[in-house]
């Protein structure tokens, strides 16, 4: 990819239209207001003389403009292209969403990506209009911005959730970016009141909500996480932080927004960027679907199949921990047996709560060190699938395989699949379910492998990779274009 936002054309058919599958795609910034907004801001469209593109919301706040207080860019998805996949410019974005430039320099990021500092600086600047620094300042007074206007938090813990370590150093940034006090701001739209936070969280469309949360729905675990009335909950563990934990719920913003509205109760405020960031991965809520669906129509089937099913994302987890115990137990076994015994670990291990969270939200999912030394016999697990857990949990703790943004899909499943039990299918799931990896194939599926054909006849896995080579970097999305299928078939055949 040489660009970050589409062509001159598009960007003016785009905006005059308002268009939401290019939200977050580019920006309008209007010279005459010194005011950048998103593509479907719905204020009178200013004259194209007066109007000029931006690739992201960094760069329109380096050129002197600010954020328009009616479309909201801190709303916008993030442009998933940039953020996904093994690209060293997608590494460095993901780790600066997971807030590593505000304790590190800028050269303890190159290093990570293995980069020189200018190179990476020069990357970013040619493709996104702004250097790291930049795009990890306007996202913190983004997110402030956010939090001052859909919640009534404190402005001392709106600095704190931004990363801010004083208010008087975000009370001096939040002034010079957008020439307004924080208060100021905060005086404009009426703030929300009570101890839970909700906050909402814009996607392009298609997005099929619905087949998202019935994917869930058949691996929820009771007492940990809850899928019913058209929301996902699931009780949070405070990190560290001490306290009792919370509860999140996600469930669609009223109304005909694009976007799932996210309720936050008993969080601190120093995790909300990171609870929001984990919301998003597992919602999927940043892909590109114009970008995804090209690569994958390549192929007749999928292409039939994204006719059908175009909002499809992919449903990602709350833990990595979580789902690399979860995809151990759920090995050459059904869903439903898997879910049957994982509930049984969780149950066992997990810490119980004794003020439960929220309605039917009981206890944790067990930590690492809940699992180093189990004993899982007692829930039904074999010998060899009960070692291979602990094998993994001490794995964890001991930092021989983790879940870091920076790891390119090869390096992480080369890692995972060292440890004795864990073979190709487990790393490759792991990742699609536990990182998002967009590119993530488990292709010893049998599922898979019946899926594509669509005939009754069977791949091989040589044969199955083979052609999932054209669609990379995006090869995840026909997994769950293909799993999807399978389930359709099933049905109609129990029907």
């Amino acid at each position: 990819m040489s660009t970050a936002m589409p062509d001159s054309h598009v960007c003016e058919q785009a905006r005059l239209s308002r268009d939401p599958r290019f939200d977050g795609l580019f920006f309008t910034a209007v010279t005459s207001t010194h005011i950048y907004c998103r593509p479907v801001c719905p204020a009178p469209t200013p004259k194209p003389k007066n109007v000029t593109y931006f690739p992201s919301a960094a760069a329109a706040e380096a050129a002197g403009f600010r954020p328009c207080l009616r479309c909201r860019p801190e709303l916008s998805p993030d442009d998933g292209a940039w953020r996904r996949g093994d690209d060293a410019m997608a590494r460095a974005l993901k780790l600066i969403d997971a807030g590593l430039l505000a304790e590190q320099p800028l050269a303890a990021l190159a290093e990570r990506v293995h980069l020189g500092e200018r190179q990476l600086r020069r990357l970013f600047v040619e493709r996104l209009g702004a250097p790291p620094s930049g795009i990890h300042a306007t996202r913190r007074l983004l997110f402030a911005k956010q939090l001052l206007t859909e919640t009534a938090l404190p402005i001392t813990e709106v600095a704190l959730a931004a990363g801010f370590g004083s208010l008087r150093r975000f009370n001096t940034v939040f002034r010079d970016a957008y020439r307004m006090a924080p208060r100021d701001l905060r005086k404009r739209e009426p703030a929300q009141q009570g101890d839970t936070l909700t906050l909402r969280l814009a996607y392009r469309p298609p997005y099929d909500f619905a087949a998202m949360l019935q994917f869930l729905h058949t691996r929820a675990l009771p007492g940990v996480e809850l899928v019913e009335d058209g929301a996902y909950a699931r009780v949070i563990a405070p990190l560290g932080e001490g306290g009792p934990p919370g509860w999140l719920r996600v469930s669609r913003w009223p109304g005909d927004d694009h976007a799932l509205q996210l309720q936050v109760h008993g969080a601190a405020p120093s995790r909300l960027l990171d609870i929001v960031g984990r919301v998003r991965r597992m919602f999927d809520l940043d892909a590109e679907p114009r970008t995804i669906a090209a690569a994958l129509s390549v192929h007749p089937r999928l292409r039939t199949l994204l006719r059908r099913r175009p909002g499809l994302r992919l449903p990602s987890g709350w833990d990595g921990f979580e789902i690399a115990v979860r995809a151990i137990i759920g090995q050459q076994v059904s869903v439903a047996a898997a879910r049957t015994v994982s509930v049984r670990v969780a149950q066992r291990f997990g810490q119980p709560l004794t003020a439960p969270a929220a309605p039917a939200l009981a206890h944790l999912f067990p930590t690492p060190h809940a699992l180093a030394d189990a004993d899982l016999a007692s829930v039904g697990l074999t010998k060899a699938r009960a070692q291979t857990i602990r094998t993994v949990a001490r794995a964890v703790l001991d930092g021989d395989v983790d879940f870091r943004a920076e790891c390119t899909l090869d390096e992480f499943v080369a890692r995972w699949t060292a440890l004795p039990g864990i073979g190709a299918w487990t790393a490759h799931y792991v990742a699609l379910r536990a990182l998002a990896h967009p590119d993530a194939f488990p292709a010893g599926d049998l599922v898979l492998q019946r899926a594509l054909p669509g005939d009754g006849t069977r791949l091989s896995e040589k044969a199955l990779l083979a052609q999932a080579e054209a669609w990379r970097p995006w090869r995840a999305y026909s997994v769950i274009h293909l799993w999807r299928a399978a389930g359709d078939s099933a049905l109609k055949e129990a029907a």
